[in-house]
C-alpha cells in the first residue's frame, strides 16, 4: 500500500474514495455569502490546522503503540465542526467557527436538512488523497501471493469475510429496530430483503475489514512471522483485501438496484437484477485487473521510453490511475477500485519502487487531510449516547467472534489444531483504518446515521486494542499450531545487527531491502511505524524489522547463509562508499559514485540455481598456504577451464581481493563464499574447492580466512560475475546453503575425493 504503508492499508483504501465519489452526492454546502477569496482563505487555514492536528494525533497514537491513523481520526473529531471547529470567536468571519459548525447546527435545527461536515473544497482534496492512497496500496500488493499462495490462506480469507459479513448484517437486521426507532421498518420486511437494505449491508461490509499492521508487529516481535500461523495470516490478509473490494462494489450495486425499484414490498427481491449487478461488479473488476496485469509491461516500457525523468514517469502513472478511476465510476463502481487495479497491474514491474518513492511526499501530505476529514464526520454527542454504547458493545463482540470463528474453522480443516486456529483468528481480528473508511462511506452517502457511524468507531477502537494482547497470550505456549508438524521443519531464528546510531540503521536497512529487491525478491513494507518489512520469493520468506539502532532479520537456518551474504554485500558497499567519501575527490568522480550507488537493475525472476553449481570448476584436495594464495589459484583455475567466461584472470582476481579486503566472506561450518564482479567476466562462473593442506591448521583447513564462528575454512565456493548485469548472488547462496546444510551436506562434500564425486554431489542435490 509502502506503506507500506501497510499491506492492510490496501484492504481499506480501495473503499475510501467512495466517501467523496459515490453515486449519492452530498447535499450542497451552505453558502455563507463569502467572496471567493475569503472562501479560499478558509480552505488554506483549514488545511493548515488539519495537518498540524493530524500529525500531533498520529504521534500520540504511536507513543501508545496504536496505528497513527487512529490518532489522525481522533484529531479530526477534536477539530471538527461538531467540537472545537464549531466554536465561534469574534464578530467577523470566524463567528461560526473555523469549520462553520455553529452555522451547520443552526441550519439543521431550523430546516431539518443535515449538511456534510466538510466543505466541497475539502471533499475535492480528500478525493485526490483517497485515489493516491488506493493507487499506492495496489502497488504494494503481492500479486504473486494473491494468485499462487496456499489453499489454506485463501480459505481463511474467504471464511473470515463471509462469517463476518453474515454476523454484522444479521446483527443490524435484528437489533437496530430494538435500539433505534427509525429502523423499525426492518421488522416488517422479509429477512432476505432486510439484509439488503443500506444500513444492514454496510454494517456487514464494515465488519469484514481486516488490518494486519498490528498483527505483523506482534508476529515479528514474537519471531513468528514465518511460522505456519504467520504465513497463513499474511496470505489470508491478501485474499481479504480483494474480497473486501468485491463485497463493497457488490453492496453498492445492490443498493443502487434497490433504489431503481429492484425490490418491492409486494413482489419481494428482484434477485435476477441483483445477480446481474453482482456479476457486473465482479466482471468489470476481474476483466480490468486481467487486462492491466497483461498490459503492465507494455505500459511500463512506454512510460520509460516516452518520459525519462522518474518524477515525470511517476506523475504519468498516477495520471493513468486517475483515468481508470474515472472509468470505473462511469461503469457504476467506486473510482477507487480503478485506482487500485492500476496499482495492482504495475506492482510487478520495475516502475513500482520508483513510483512509490516519488509519490511518497505527496502521500505524506494528503493522508492527514483525508483521515481528518473522516474524523470531522463524527458527532461526539451521538458517539457517547447510551444506545450507541450498548449496541456498539454487542456489535463489537460479534465482530470479534465472527472473525475468530470464520478464520479458525477453515484453518482447522486445513491441518491446524485448535491453538493454531485461534492464533490465526486472533491475528485477523484488528479492523484498524479499514472499518473507519467503510463507515465513513456509509455516513457520507447517507446510508448510515451518526449513531451507526459511532458504533463503527467503537468497534474499530476495541478490536484494534484487544487483538495484540490476545495474540501474545496465544503464542506464549510453545506448542505447535499444526496437527502434523513436518519432520524436517526448521524453527526460525532471529539475527540481530547492532548499528552505531539510528541514522546508520535506517540507511543500512534501506540498502539491505534494495539488495534483496535487485535480486528479484518481493519487498513489502508491512508497518511503516514499526519498520517491518516482508521479503519473499517462491518458498522463501524473511521478516526484517528495525528497533532503534538494531536490525532484526527472522529466517530459517537454511536461509541464514543467504542473509549473511546479503548483509556482507551491503556492508562492503557501505564501507567502500565511506572510504571513497573520505578521500579527496573530483566532481566528476563524485557524480559517478552517486550514479553507481543509485543504479537499479532489472530482475529476471526465480531460476534453478543448482545448474550454476553443476557447471563450476571442481577442485578436490585443494592446497593453499593462505587465503590470498587460495583465491588467486581458484580464479586462475576458473580462467583456465572457462576462458569464455573469464577473459582477464588478473582483473577478476583483483575484483575478488578488493571485495575480500572490505569484509571477510567466511561464513560458518568452515564455509567461505568469496566473490567478485568485473567487466571482464561474462555471465556467471566459479569454482568449488575442498581444502586439504596436510598439517596446515585444523584438519588441513585454512586457519587465516576469518569466519563468523572462528573456525578454519575447509570448503570455498568462488563466484565470478559481470558488474554491469544482474547476477543471482543471493539466490546462489540460498541453494548452496540448502545443499550444504541438508543432512550434513558440508560433511559429505568434504569426503569427496574426485571431481566426479563432487559433481555427483551437486547433481543429486535437491
Amino acid at each position: 500500500m509502502n506503506h507500506k504503508k501497510m499491506i492492510a492499508l490496501a484492504a481499506g483504501v480501495f473503499a475510501s474514495a467512495y466517501v467523496f465519489a459515490g453515486h449519492a452526492a452530498p447535499p450542497p454546502y451552505p453558502n455563507f455569502g463569502l467572496p471567493r477569496t475569503e472562501e479560499m482563505m478558509f480552505l488554506v487555514l483549514q488545511i493548515g490546522v488539519i495537518i498540524f492536528a493530524a500529525k500531533l494525533g498520529g504521534m500520540v497514537a504511536s507513543l501508545v503503540r496504536l496505528p497513527s491513523i487512529l490518532g489522525e481520526l481522533a484529531a479530526g473529531i477534536v477539530i471538527g465542526p461538531w467540537a472545537l471547529g464549531g466554536i465561534g470567536f469574534g464578530d467577523g468571519l470566524f463567528a461560526q467557527g473555523l469549520f462553520h459548525g455553529a452555522a451547520l447546527r443552526d441550519i439543521a435545527s431550523s430546516t431539518g436538512v443535515a449538511f456534510d461536515a466538510a466543505s466541497p473544497a475539502l471533499y475535492g482534496i480528500a478525493t485526490l488523497a483517497s485515489v493516491i492512497l488506493l493507487f499506492l496500496s495496489g502497488l504494494e500488493t503481492n500479486l504473486k501471493m494473491f494468485l499462487k499462495y496456499s489453499f489454506v490462506g485463501s480459505m481463511v480469507g474467504v471464511g473470515g469475510v463471509a462469517v463476518s459479513f453474515a454476523f454484522g448484517d444479521l446483527c443490524a437486521v435484528y437489533l437496530l429496530p430494538e435500539f433505534f426507532g427509525h429502523f423499525a421498518y426492518l421488522k416488517g420486511l422479509p429477512l432476505a430483503e432486510a439484509m439488503t437494505r443500506e444500513a444492514p449491508l454496510y454494517m456487514g461490509i464494515m465488519s469484514t475489514a481486516t488490518s494486519v499492521g498490528i498483527t505483523a508487529r506482534i508476529l515479528s516481535e514474537r519471531k513468528k512471522m514465518d511460522s505456519e500461523e504467520g504465513t497463513t495470516i499474511m496470505a489470508g490478509a491478501v485474499i481479504d483485501d480483494v474480497l473486501g473490494l468485491i463485497v463493497l462494489a457488490i453492496g453498492n450495486g445492490i443498493i443502487a438496484a434497490n433504489a431503481r425499484g429492484g425490490a418491492s414490498g409486494a413482489d419481494g427481491m428482484d434477485w435476477g437484477e441483483i445477480g446481474l449487478v453482482a456479476a457486473k461488479a465482479f466482471g468489470v473488476w476481474l476483466g480490468a485487473t486481467a487486462i492491466g496485469v497483461f498490459a503492465a509491461r507494455k505500459i511500463s516500457d512506454f512510460l520509460k521510453k516516452a518520459f525519462r525523468s522518474p518524477v515525470v514517469i511517476a506523475t504519468m502513472a498516477f495520471g493513468l490511475s486517475l483515468i481508470l478511476a474515472g472509468f470505473f465510476e462511469f461503469m457504476g463502481l467506486a473510482m477507487i477500485i480503478g485506482a487500485y487495479v492500476m496499482g495492482l497491474a504495475l506492482s510487478r514491474t520495475d516502475l513500482k519502487h520508483m513510483i512509490q518513492e516519488t509519490l511518497s511526499p505527496v502521500y505524506t501530505f494528503l493522508v492527514p487531510i483525508f483521515f481528518c476529514v473522516m474524523g470531522m464526520m463524527v458527532d461526539v454527542t451521538q458517539l457517547c449516547s447510551k444506545p450507541v454504547l450498548v449496541f456498539g458493545a454487542i456489535y463489537t463482540v460479534l465482530a470479534v467472534a465472527a472473525k475468530v470463528l470464520g478464520c479458525m474453522v477453515p484453518s482447522m480443516c486445513c491441518g491446524f489444531n485448535m491453538l493454531g486456529g485461534l492464533r490465526i483468528g486472533a491475528g485477523m481480528v484488528p479492523r484498524g483504518e479499514v472499518a473507519l473508511i467503510i463507515a465513513g462511506i456509509g455516513l457520507s452517502s447517507k446510508y448510515l446515521t451518526q449513531e451507526i457511524f459511532g458504533i463503527g468507531i467503537l468497534m474499530t477502537l476495541v478490536t484494534t486494542v484487544v487483538a495484540p494482547p490476545a495474540l501474545v497470550a496465544l503464542f506464549k505456549p510453545k506448542a505447535r499450531g499444526v496437527r502434523h508438524p513436518k519432520a524436517n521443519h526448521s524453527d526460525s531464528r532471529e539475527i540481530c545487527f547492532e548499528m552505531e546510531s539510528l541514522d546508520v540503521a535506517d540507511y543500512v536497512l534501506s540498502r539491505l531491502v534494495a539488495e534483496f529487491r535487485e535480486e528479484g525478491f518481493f519487498t513489502s513494507l508491512l508497518s511503516k511505524e514499526d519498520n517491518i518489512w516482508e521479503i519473499a520469493m517462491d518458498d522463501m520468506e524473511l521478516s526484517v524489522r528495525r528497533e532503534g539502532s538494531q536490525i532484526f532479520i527472522q529466517c530459517t537456518p537454511e536461509e541464514e547463509a543467504m542473509v549473511m551474504t546479503a548483509w556482507m554485500e551491503v556492508a562492503s558497499k557501505v564501507n567502500d562508499l565511506a572510504r571513497s567519501i573520505s578521500k579527496p575527490m573530483r566532481r566528476d568522480e563524485l557524480d559517478k559514485l552517486l550514479q553507481d550507488t543509485a543504479k537499479s537493475k532489472k530482475t529476471n525472476g526465480s531460476r534453478n540455481m543448482l545448474r550454476y553449481l553443476q557447471g563450476f570448476v571442481m577442485l578436490p584436495a585443494f592446497k593453499a598456504a593462505n587465503k590470498r594464495e587460495a583465491l588467486e589459484k581458484m580464479v586462475a583455475a576458473v580462467a583456465k577451464e572457462c576462458p569464455r567466461h573469464v577473459r582477464d584472470a588478473a582483473a577478476a582476481t583483483a575484483a575478488v581481493l578488493k571485495r575480500e579486503a572490505s569484509t571477510s566472506t567466511g561464513l560458518d561450518f568452515g564455509i567461505a563464499v568469496p566473490h567478485g564482479r568485473d567487466p571482464s567476466v561474462i555471465g556467471v562462473a566459479g569454482a568449488v574447492a575442498i581444502v586439504d593442506n596436510e598439517g596446515a591448521g585444523e584438519k588441513g583447513a585454512l586457519a587465516d580466512y576469518g569466519t563468523l564462528d572462528g573456525k578454519p575454512v575447509r570448503i570455498i565456493v568462488l563466484l565470478l560475475a559481470n558488474d554491469q548485469a544482474q547476477t543471482p548472488y543471493l539466490q546462489l547462496m540460498a541453494s548452496i546453503s540448502r545443499v550444504l546444510r541438508a543432512n550434513d551436506g558440508y560433511s559429505r562434500l568434504e569426503k569427496c575425493k574426485t571431481v566426479d564425486e563432487m559433481k555427483r554431489f551437486f547433481r543429486e542435490a535437491k
